[in-house]
């Protein structure tokens, strides 16, 4: 890995801070929860999901609206309209938004409306893009390929900063193997690594690794215990009527417990859940 000259540490303790926005970073002490649907589908859905889990609390908004689908005749996304909705719900409840690019031809229109580009597992390494990406003004969420190495990961980091953005935080979501109990099988190895390679933030998808909503709890605390800096979960009002990967998403019930039970893990390793309220002391 010596080629990754710029994302390696430096010092043992270094460590980037990637800001979403004035009130949210990500990298610090605090942990930061990315929450929303696979798939941007209404103004209802989102302001829903942002009405409940603000005070849960979530720190971001996700919602794809460009979909990168196995099938071809799948739901692609709403495209334009769905940026507008993204936009429309950050604006109401300050929440910053999160959502994935997949083309260089995408960039600029995708910068007006969103706090952070997304680079899916499939784009992983799309050089090309990536260059591109390294020339945008907004901070870049990089997801592990699908059977990526942590070297091929790290250096797929590489190329973005090398191209002149630093604000790039990584995203371990799980990679293929033999077993198809589970979507992917979750590398909490490799957020152990990377936290002693680079200084880039990590977060953890465990939506995408799992691909069964009944392990995504469990799996989240876990990532939070081993050092993930955040992690992006799937949510929706109504799980089953979900357009896409429906099998993983979480109610917002659900989603709201989960961020609640995070906070006692982040306390035993001398972190805390961004927003979360500590209990006040009774005076004398």
């Amino acid at each position: 890995m010596k080629d990754a000259k710029l994302v390696t540490k430096s010092q043992s303790n270094s460590q980037t801070i990637v800001s979403l926005s004035n009130e949210v970073k990500i990298g610090g002490s605090e942990i930061v929860v990315i929450g929303g649907p696979c798939t941007v589908e209404s103004l209802s859905q989102m302001d829903a999901i942002a009405s409940h889990l603000k005070s849960a609390p979530i720190q971001a908004l996700r919602g794809g609206v460009y979909k990168p689908r196995t099938s071809p005749y799948a739901f692609q996304g709403a495209g334009v309209a769905g940026l507008e909705i993204l936009a429309s719900v950050r604006q109401r409840h300050d929440l910053p938004v999160v959502t994935e690019v997949m083309a260089i031809s995408q960039i600029e229109e995708i910068s007006a409306y969103a706090d952070m580009l997304q680079v899916g597992s499939r784009n992983m390494q799309n050089f090309d893009l990536l260059k591109a990406l390294g020339q945008a003004s907004k901070p870049i969420l990089l997801k592990r390929g699908l059977a990526a190495t942590i070297e091929e990961f790290v250096m797929a980091a590489e190329y973005i900063v090398s191209h002149g953005n630093p604000n790039v935080v990584l995203c371990e979501r799980g990679i293929r193997s033999f077993d198809n109990y589970t979507r992917n099988v979750l590398d909490l190895g490799a957020v152990v690594a990377i936290k002693q390679i680079s200084h880039l933030p990590i977060i953890v998808d465990p939506s995408h690794a799992a691909g069964k909503r009944e392990l995504i709890a469990d799996l989240s605390r876990a990532a939070i215990a081993c050092g993930a800096d955040g992690l992006i979960i799937e949510c929706h009002p109504e799980p089953e009527k979900s357009v896409s990967d429906a099998r993983q998403a979480l109610s917002i019930e659900e989603m709201a417990e989960l961020v609640r039970s995070l906070e006692p893990v982040a306390k035993a390793i001398g972190r805390k859940v961004y927003g979360a309220k500590r209990p006040q002391l009774a005076v004398a």
